[in-house]
């Protein structure tokens, strides 16, 4: 689903109007309808009264008082703050307050510290709370007293606060400055994500983010091929053959290749194979050291192995390369994927250099495979195959581009973006929000996972999930492919910590999960399995 910024929603809208003949008032009452929707399983909940809705005196705060009237309709009273005097609303907003009056409605007008300091403990102490204070429109920091009702609801307990549409003092479009937003634990959104929502570290401040439609076709959105910026939700994924028919066999879903571990690092290498197998690969290989190559085969009897020579220090040698071993290795090969645990044995790096350069499968290239292009990622360009993506977390990065990590949290998209096309690869910047670049510039921003999984491993197994899904997949449509990985990946370590602590969560937990969470993104899409 693409994203959009302040100005392309609003002009979604206008359309919308003007087009459908839609009113802003209607547009207004659709969106109060689902919000009520999306708020009901907490409103059914006893424990979750009384419930407190913040209001401003613009659309958003017109989205809230419509909300408290339709709730209060159904036997959910609220009470409502509106942070402004009556008479500085105007336009639905002021409709709005108009018919919540008239249906019996009550509102508390606050307009100054000294009115906030006398609500405040009260609306603190509600278990729940609806952020409609500020929206979309706003084009500065929040500063005087509403600054400070921000902080002390970001200085609450165990409410459970839900934004319309955005967390109020949160940027549309841009990256948060110094100025205060609230800290939401949900965002419920209309017609599209905003941007602002999306990116890391504004994420942070979105919680869990949801898309309600209210009458907007996605026709009528405002065309920008400059900002092409999506967001990985299940309805993307449609388009890809995720339905299996019976008659297929494991030679319909590809052979993955993976050249991983070296000695003490032999567990990436079967967690990679764990992925690729997890996410669905027909069969995989795992070509890694002499001597590891054992213990690798014995983590999980699925996964087959090649050995490989190895240096004096249990890493790959380039001595594997001799006498067309390489080609060999490839023969009947869908994908191959390269790095994780390698180690960075200048002879190992030379030999993924070669390997990558000269490989004409599609290659996923991660960990010290990316290690080994570090101040020479001007190569990754010259190669034989067309198609490359790296997978790097922002240290890896930061080596690449020889850069601070702290740089490369700064500006990630466009980071991602830069290095997709100097490099003509897709790039798979890893970390909160994950990014998929392509070389034309589109990316995929992806909200699924959690801090459980910083953890040693995680990012082993993505890369198998990856090459296991290219496999099936193929490269037609790569970056839908590759978004879909970090969808599923993310998925399955919120799926894996879901009612436990995120604490002690291992890169073995993300992979069991995967068939469970694949088969939630087929029912949601409507797609039997068989």
């Amino acid at each position: 689903m693409r994203a959009l910024t302040a100005a392309e929603a609003r002009e979604a809208d206008r359309l919308t109007t003007e087009r459908l003949g839609i009113s802003p008032l209607q547009l207004m009452e659709n969106a109060a309808h689902q919000l009520s929707l999306q708020l009901m399983r907490w409103l059914a909940n006893p424990a979750c009264s009384p419930r407190v809705i913040l209001c401003g005196k613009g659309n958003n705060g017109g989205d809230g008082l419509a909300l408290a009237r339709l709730l209060r309709k159904a036997g959910f009273p609220c009470e409502v703050l509106v942070f402004a005097p009556a008479e500085q609303l105007s336009g639905a907003a002021a409709e709005q307050l108009k018919n919540f009056r008239e249906c019996g409605g009550e509102v508390t007008h606050v307009t100054g510290a000294a009115e906030w300091e006398t609500h405040k403990a009260a609306v603190l102490s509600a278990p729940l709370l609806v952020d409609a204070i500020l929206g979309t429109g706003l084009n500065a920091g929040v500063e005087g007293f509403l600054a400070g009702v921000i902080e002390d609801i970001n200085r609450r307990g165990d409410n459970l606060v839900v934004a319309v549409d955005i967390p109020s003092g949160l940027p549309s479009d841009g990256p948060l400055t110094h100025s205060p937003a609230i800290r939401a634990d949900y965002t419920i959104t209309f017609t599209a994500p905003k941007v602002g929502l999306l990116l890391h570290p504004n994420s942070e401040y979105a919680g869990q983010v949801r898309v309600c439609s209210i009458g907007t076709p996605p026709e009528l959105f405002p065309e920008n091929p400059a900002a092409n910026l999506s967001w990985s939700e299940p309805q993307e994924f449609r388009g890809l053959p995720l339905r299996r028919r019976r008659e297929q066999h494991k030679g319909d879903f590809g052979h993955v290749l993976i050249v991983a571990g070296s000695r003490g690092k032999s567990g990436a290498a079967a967690l990679a194979g764990l992925g690729a197998l997890r996410s669905g690969a027909g069969l995989v290989t795992i070509a890694t050291p002499e001597s590891i190559q054992p213990v690798v085969a014995g983590h999980q009897p699925e996964l087959m192995t090649e050995p490989l020579a190895e240096t004096e220090a249990g890493s790959i040698s380039l001595r594997a390369l001799e006498y067309g071993r390489l080609e060999k290795l490839l023969e009947g090969k869908t994908v191959l994927a390269l790095g994780p645990g390698l180690g960075t044995h200048p002879e190992t790096q030379q030999f993924i250099r070669t390997v990558a350069g000269q490989c004409p499968l599609p290659v996923i290239l991660d960990a010290d495979g990316l290690n080994a292009y570090a101040g020479r990622a001007g190569e990754l360009k010259t190669r034989s195959g067309k198609f490359l993506a790296v997978t790097p977390h922002p240290g890896e990065m930061a080596r690449l581009q020889g850069i601070s990590a702290a740089e490369v949290q700064k500006r990630r998209l466009e980071t991602a973006r830069t290095t997709a096309e100097e490099w003509n690869a897709f790039t798979v910047l890893k970390g909160a929000s994950t990014l998929v670049a392509a070389p034309d510039g589109r990316v995929w921003v992806n909200s699924t996972g959690n801090p459980g999984m910083a953890t040693g491993g995680t990012g082993d197994v993505l890369t198998g999930i990856l090459a296991g899904l290219t496999a099936q997949f193929g490269t037609r449509d790569w970056e839908r492919v590759l978004a879909l990985g970090v969808y599923l990946h993310g998925a399955a370590g919120d799926s894996a910590t879901m009612g436990a602590w995120r604490t002690g969560l291992i890169a073995t937990d993300v992979a069991a999960d995967l068939r469970g969470v694949f088969g939630e993104l087929l029912r949601e899409l409507g797609i039997e399995p068989y």
